[in-house]
């Protein structure tokens, strides 16, 4: 579960430098503690005059926390999300493939054999 602002303290870690090529250290330490590896996405958010570093996964989960609260918010039911996919996989599947070849492509007709079944 993601923390949340609230709860999140800020704690001076560590300085370290930009390389020669933009790039920044983690220290050891504190990737291990984040679970970080080599190749591991960050989303970086300017805050007036600094940067801050967002493991993506930490902003899927915020995004997920905030996606479930307007939810819950709106008195919306697991059920009643659940019943909206079906329809909702079909706008999004019309609007992406739309531009190759409109509703009825083979891929369509295929999508939905998979779901009859």
């Amino acid at each position: 579960m993601a923390t949340s602002v609230s709860e999140a303290s800020v704690e001076y870690l560590t300085t370290t430098r930009i390389g020669k090529k933009g790039q920044i250290t983690v220290p050891k330490e504190f990737r291990e503690s984040l679970g970080l590896r080599k190749g591991a996405p960050f989303a970086v958010l300017r805050l007036g005059d600094g940067l801050m570093l967002l493991p993506e996964q930490q902003r899927f989960e915020q995004l997920c926390q905030r996606i479930s609260s307007a939810l819950v918010g709106a008195g919306a039911k697991p059920e009643d999300v659940l019943a909206s996919l079906p329809e909702a996989r079909k706008r999004i599947f019309a609007r992406r493939y739309a531009a190759a070849g409109g509703s009825g492509t083979s891929a369509q007709k295929h999508a939905g054999a998979r779901h009859r079944r």
